[in-house]
């Protein structure tokens, strides 16, 4: 089985600060990690390949050069093979023009069984990009995926999709686009053996440009995307709560309403 992931290199938003001046990210001094759910995505690739040693795990990413880091670390987790799209050329994408780029960088593989995908980024929390791709790819898709169960010919898998008040129960046919969401497993940690691999100097990242994925210009880019980060902000602290006394609930909601009233609400 060939299985492809889609991970993205995100600044790490328990550090992350906003410059009030001009409402932008301060991403200097910000560490950057691999997008949590796409560690999720990464460790159900991982887990099937446990169970069918013959799969093979390529890992996509688009970034700035630097998100090479975060595939050396997806190499060390037990991925087989990384790609990393970096082109000036598809800077400044938004979700749509991003699916096009990745769409295009997995027309250019030898084929695929399946596509995984993290739920959502944690520096834009979209949940788009892997939906897109899959519509691009003319491919079935089923997002939010907490449980999974292949069938013994492996070429289907049934799928428990969670919902805000529930769940559903998918049967979808590969080749397809699944995204995954934390509840679905833990993610494992990297092996002295995957650290020595990701470590040696002869280790190949591949960095494909627009030029080597053959993706419209028109397409990707600042200028392609219909839709762009206006400002960023953090919600200004709401004022101190105030606590009702009172032994009963009764007693509590006339002390409720006399306080609205010395302050001329009601």
């Amino acid at each position: 089985m060939k299985i492809i992931v889609c991970a993205k290199q995100v600044p790490d938003t328990n550090e992350i600060k906003i410059n009030p001046e001009t409402g932008t990210l301060m991403r200097d001094g910000v560490p950057s990690i691999l997008n949590p759910d796409d560690a999720n995505a990464l460790e159900m690739a991982l887990e099937i390949k446990d169970n069918n040693p013959d799969t093979e795990i390529t890992v996509i990413s688009m970034g700035p050069p630097q998100a090479k880091v975060m595939l050396e670390e997806c190499i060390a987790l037990g991925a087989d093979k990384c790609i990393l799209i970096s082109d000036r050329a598809v800077g400044g994408s938004d979700t749509w023009a991003t699916s096009n780029a990745i769409a295009a960088a997995v027309r250019k593989l030898d084929g695929f069984d399946l596509i995984i995908a993290g739920r959502q980024a944690i520096d834009g929390d979209t949940a788009q990009v892997g939906p897109q791709t899959a519509e691009k790819l003319d491919i079935p898709q089923v997002t939010y995926v907490k449980e999974y169960k292949f069938s013994d010919d492996m070429k289907s898998v049934e799928v428990k999709r969670a919902l805000e008040d529930g769940y559903q129960i998918i049967d979808v046919k590969l080749p397809c686009m699944l995204t995954a969401i934390k509840e679905l497993n833990t993610p494992r940690y990297m092996t002295v053996d995957g650290i020595m691999r990701a470590c040696d100097p002869n280790l190949e990242i591949k960095v494909w440009g627009a030029a080597d994925i053959e993706v419209d210009l028109d397409k990707v880019g600042l200028k392609a995307s219909p839709t762009n980060v206006f400002r960023s902000f953090t919600p200004k602290p709401k004022g101190k709560g105030v606590y009702i006394e009172g032994d009963t609930p009764k007693e509590k909601s006339q002390n409720l309403v006399t306080g609205l009233k010395a302050k001329h609400i009601i």
